[in-house]
């Protein structure tokens, strides 16, 4: 798959992206620096994640851990605490690891070229081309969601963006456009481009810089394109989480450092078969015998909560329970801590686990109605 752009094209397009850029351009905190840790940092969270909703964890992230050396030198608990709620935290774990790489294998100097970038864990193509140009000015490109639209569009890509062609095309055409002259600018703006006016639906193409250069929009596809190959839809699971009182205090459970949620903290938890609708008490109650070494009575439902995941969406069922003894033996995790409804904040916590602690009663408080 071969598509190309004649070089008077590629110089105008790139003299009216970067004049709407430089004019445009959103005032984000991680723009206003060139800190080689802050600009990664930035890339990490914006992986899946809309930039409204990363702005007020890059600032908090930034007050708790303002240099590589304090992240480097920080406990893993303690980072993924500061980056709970914001998801997907195989990204801060291995930000974690690769800020110690850094620290102890390259003099505390983050690596200024996308072949060593790459060498770090949880940094893949794309970051490290986002790194390599924004940080350090090297001529990198970029190849995000947002660019991938961009790039379809332009050329009028009538080819799934899913698969490995088209993605090879794509990647040959972001560095065919880079220039070498502020590649951080230009692939910055591709993506802001792509997430302010070349929108996954209704497009702004009348106020379009690349207007006069997109074929999409000439031959009236931009509303049709990119085309992407069909997901399957996320499955449907229901679960129970056991609220274990004992005097005052409930039962969480560290996940262990491997999986989606690894480190963070939880109910035990225990899931349905496949189709099942949900689990009754004595389950239960032998899935707690047996991994955490508690027996433990199942008293009513407090209530239940959802989540989405990218490819599952869970229904938990809250269970009050009670026991006499705190004495656990883990199987399936990696800690155990009785804790206060007041000292919830203390441990990093999934969105999912935040939900499901909200239904415990709290102090003064009577129990929550049963759903």
């Amino acid at each position: 798959m071969t598509v190309s752009m004649m070089p008077a094209g590629r110089r105008s397009l790139r003299r009216a992206l970067l004049a709407w850029y430089r004019k445009s351009a959103r005032d984000l905190a991680w723009r206003r620096t060139r800190d080689p840790y802050r600009v990664w940092l930035s890339e990490i969270m914006l992986q899946q994640t809309r930039v409204d909703t990363v702005a007020p964890y890059y600032e908090r992230f930034t007050e708790r851990f303002p240099t590589l050396a304090s992240l480097a030198e920080a406990e893993l608990d303690d980072v993924l605490h500061a980056w709970a709620g914001l998801g997907y935290y195989s990204r801060a774990r291995n930000l974690h690891a690769a800020a110690r790489r850094v620290m102890n294998d390259c003099n505390g100097q983050v690596p200024d070229s996308v072949d060593r970038l790459r060498a770090l864990p949880g940094i893949g193509r794309y970051t490290a081309g986002a790194i390599a140009s924004i940080a350090f000015g090297r001529r990198a490109a970029v190849l995000d969601g947002n660019v991938k639209r961009v790039l379809a569009r332009l050329y009028s890509i009538e080819r799934s963006i899913d698969e490995a062609a088209t993605l090879a095309a794509l990647w040959n055409l972001s560095e065919e456009l880079l220039p070498s002259r502020s590649p951080g600018d230009f692939n910055q703006a591709l993506m802001e481009l792509g997430a302010r006016l070349c929108t996954a639906r209704s497009p702004r193409c009348g106020v379009c810089p690349l207007r006069p250069h997109c074929a999409a929009a000439e031959r009236g596809l931009a509303e049709t394109l990119p085309v992407r190959s069909a997901k399957r839809p996320p499955r449907e699971v229901s679960a129970a989480a056991a609220a274990i009182r004992l005097r005052g205090r409930f039962l969480l459970l560290q996940r262990p450092r491997r999986g989606s949620l690894g480190g963070l903290w939880e109910m035990p938890t225990v899931e349905a078969s496949p189709g099942a609708r949900r689990l009754d008490s004595r389950r239960v109650e032998a899935w707690v015998a047996r991994n955490v070494g508690l027996a433990i009575r199942v008293e009513h439902a407090l209530g239940v909560v959802r989540h989405a995941f990218t490819h599952k969406r869970i229904r938990l069922r809250v269970y009050s329970c009670s026991c006499d003894d705190n004495n656990v033996n883990l199987r399936t995790h990696s800690a155990a801590r009785w804790l206060r409804p007041a000292e919830f904040e203390r441990v990093a916590l999934a969105a999912l686990d935040r939900k499901a602690l909200a239904l415990l009663p709290r102090a003064g408080h009577g129990a929550i109605a049963q759903s």
